[in-house]
């Protein structure tokens, strides 16, 4: 039933990283992986026995290192909402704490600031949410979905919410906890204790018929058996341990996480402080085993055998009397109702593990496709599509990824053809070796963890569409994409490419937030852009045909560079994309910049962030550079 809640690699040094989630697997607990991606040499067991592999990865708003390999190696993922330390507010970590291994695992470059926006950019509603946990289902057919939200008033509506979205875990973050990184005006003002939200969490979805569905944890501040029994009577079935495993491991408290200068190596990067680490597994072990024994003693003082028979049971709590008029002026009895569940319900989820979800057409595709898996044989299917068919490749991808790893197969090696409308997230967390080519358009998502697949989207051949002028893919296209290619004839809509992090991309026009927080790849816009192209930009090159000399008033100046292509190595590359764009989509558009290449050519705009300036192996122009400078 322990968790330790989401620290992630850049956060924790990995020595306390792995050693963490060592101590949870020799107990048959879970560690979180936190949203900084994890290497891959830790999937597998180690040759002493040591398995350093978090069994829950989480998913956070910045998508860092989430790969249909990160994805598919573990038993839950766990789609971080927000942090009880500073809801709302997402997070960073500053350039001097990306190591070239953070980099390697974050898909970015040392030294360079990464952001985690603070709202997902594909949940903007219960039914958004609904649409990823779909997708990583797919992609992790066997794993339950966890959706960690914050201690907050009105809770249990959103609750409510995430339960018919076929969640299987809720996570309710309390206040207090969280890393030394989070700021002090966060850690002393926002958010609200676990209590209050765990409460409030339990009694809406029991009064709405939903507790049964969904598995409760909390944490937030959880130090002892007696804070864990309380959890449990509020309602609780999980609980997360996270600041005390820190401490048992040799955390001082100094509170000084986000400067690199952690003085006992738990939370830091740099080489020479990393080596005071003196943290071990059996620390940990040691800490779980103590707060558990004392659960054990105080459910036998309560007369109960296990914590089932009181999850829930808010008649055995009382408001303490402080015996002092000013300190019992606060009525608790809203957080001790207790709801009368009907009585053909659960109280509380008890043996689900996972609530199913709908097939996708990858169930079709992947029976058609047993060759490929039985003899390794190349293949193309066809199948029409239509927008109620969902996360097509996705499943497909998660079998690829199983058997013969995420980058063993080549390039189009099994190739699907579809025809139609393609419903949301086409080709997420695509592996190397899946081409999708899709005759029509497809919704929002397209491309989402692109995962070194390839994706072609293009009007179907009697099309009378001008591709260049109308729209083909939906909104928050390749939404933290760390490999692959996705080539679209025609435009694309608001917050293309945001968090890309390592795929090339050509479209023929995008709408707003273009960009956005975009750490690595390349991205070719051959048409109009939205407003804030390039906001919080810190990684990747762009390219914008701006034929209307429109871009100057829609690029955001406080990320970004831009300038006229002055170099043969870069036109190369545009061209080389181009090029590329033609033969995946025969688009007529691109074939006209290419046939004038001398007329389009001073058109283009070269994007580049700020803080790649000084670290490309071509640089741009010394006049840019200065005026970046300045």
């Amino acid at each position: 039933r322990f968790v330790t809640p989401g620290m992630s690699l850049g956060a924790l040094s990995p020595e306390a990283h792995e050693t963490l989630a060592i101590a949870m697997n020799r107990i048959g607990a879970k560690a979180v992986s936190g949203e900084g991606g994890e290497a891959s040499e830790r999937f597998s067991p180690r040759e002493n026995g040591d398995n350093a592999n978090s069994g829950i990865k989480q998913i956070a708003s910045g998508r860092f290192g989430v790969t249909a390999e990160y994805l598919g190696a573990c038993e839950e993922i766990e789609i971080k909402v927000a942090q009880g330390a500073k809801p709302g507010e997402g997070g960073q970590l500053p350039g001097f704490k990306v190591t070239e291994y953070i980099a390697k695992l974050r898909h970015s470059t040392p030294g360079v600031t990464l952001i985690s926006p603070p709202p997902h950019h594909d949940i903007y509603s219960i039914e958004d949410l609904a649409q990823l946990i779909y997708d990583l289902k797919q992609i992790n057919p066997h794993a339950r979905v966890c959706v960690k939200l914050v201690s907050a008033a009105g809770i249990g509506t959103i609750a409510a919410g995430v339960a018919k979205a076929h969640a299987d875990v809720i996570l309710v973050s309390g206040n207090v906890g969280g890393t030394g990184a989070s700021p002090q005006t966060s850690i002393k003002y926002a958010g609200t204790p676990w209590e209050m939200g765990l409460s409030e969490a339990n009694q809406v979805l029991s009064l709405n018929g939903l507790r049964h569905r969904v598995k409760l944890r909390t944490d937030g501040g959880l130090k002892t058996g007696r804070d864990v029994v309380i959890a449990a009577i509020l309602g609780a079935e999980e609980f997360g341990i996270g600041t005390l495993s820190l401490v048992a491991m040799g955390c001082i408290m100094v509170r000084q996480c986000h400067s690199n200068t952690c003085p006992v190596g738990v939370c830091v990067q740099d080489e020479r402080l990393r080596a005071k680490f003196t943290g071990t597994p059996e620390k940990v072990i040691n800490l779980m085993t103590f707060i558990a024994e004392e659960v054990r003693e105080i459910l036998a003082r309560l007369g109960f055998r296990s914590l089932d028979e009181i999850i829930g049971r808010t008649d055995l709590l009382r408001q303490v009397s402080r015996g002092a008029e000013h300190l019992d002026d606060l009525d608790l009895n809203p957080i001790l109702a207790k709801v009368d569940v009907a009585s053909d319900q659960r109280r509380f989820n008890l043996d689900t593990w996972r609530n199913a979800v709908p097939d996708s057409l990858d169930a079709l595709i992947i029976k058609d496709a047993k060759p490929v898996f039985e003899r390794r044989e190349k293949m193309q299917l066809t199948y029409n599509v239509r927008n109620t068919h969902r996360a097509v490749g996705t499943r497909l991808s998660a079998e690829i990824t199983r058997i013969y790893g995420m980058k063993a197969l080549d390039e189009g090696h099994v190739r699907i053809r579809l025809r139609g409308s393609a419903g949301q997230s086409l080709g997420a967390f695509l592996c190397q070796g899946i081409t999708l080519e899709v005759f029509g358009d497809a919704n929002d998502y397209v491309g989402k963890g692109l995962s070194g697949g390839t994706i072609i989207v293009r009007p179907t051949v009697s099309s009378p569409l001008v591709s260049h002028a109308n729209t083909i893919i939906g909104n928050t296209v390749l939404y933290g994409a760390t490999a692959g290619k996705l080539f679209a004839a025609g435009q694309a809509g608001e917050r293309f490419a945001v968090r890309n992090s390592g795929a090339e991309v050509v479209v023929e026009g995008c709408g707003a937030n273009g960009c956005e927080y975009m750490t690595g790849g390349t991205a070719v816009i051959l048409g109009e852009t939205g407003g804030n192209f390039g906001a919080g930009m810190t990684g990747g090159m762009a390219f914008v045909l701006d034929r209307h000399d429109r871009f100057s008033g829609q690029a955001n100046p406080e990320s970004i560079v831009w300038q006229r292509i002055d170099s043969a190595h870069w036109e190369d590359r545009l061209k080389g994309l181009i090029a590329a764009h033609i033969e995946g989509t025969d688009s007529q558009w691109a074939q006209e910049i290419l046939r004038n290449w001398d007329r389009y050519l001073p058109q283009f705009w070269q994007v580049c962030p700020k803080e790649m300036l000084t670290r490309l192996a071509h640089p741009l122009s010394d006049a840019v550079a200065m005026e970046a400078a300045e």
